[in-house]
């Protein structure tokens, strides 16, 4: 499974692919099996004028619910992280909770794919 990120250009935000949109919250990200993400990292990279860098992330089945596998995807997703009633991470709920309690810090291969390219 995978969701596909990237950081809006305006503000840095990271953002989530979600029905042709980007939005701010992993848990409203749309979730790709095999290779259907592909296509939305087309699309993506058509728009750099609104997010740079797009790339699909794995994501698995934690403790809690959905979560990166990679623990600075989830770092991202939950953020900022400098203090715990900053960012995403203060508004709660059970998928802030799935992204807290994940485990683990594999790498991206998305993220991986992206740095090899440069």
């Amino acid at each position: 499974m995978k969701v596909l990120t990237a950081n809006r250009l305006i503000d840095g935000e990271v953002v989530f692919w979600q029905a042709g949109q980007w939005v701010e919250r992993f848990a409203d990200a749309d979730i790709f099996d095999g290779d259907a993400g592909e296509s939305a990292v087309a699309v993506a990279k058509s728009q750099p004028t609104v997010i740079v860098e797009p790339y699909l992330i794995d994501i698995a089945e934690g403790p809690a619910g959905l979560a990166p596998v990679s623990y600075r995807e989830r770092i991202r997703a939950l953020g900022p992280t400098n203090e715990p009633t900053h960012g995403k991470q203060a508004e709660g709920g059970a998928a802030i909770a799935a992204l807290q309690a994940a485990t683990g810090a594999a790498r991206s291969t998305g993220r991986v794919d992206l740095i090899r390219r440069k």
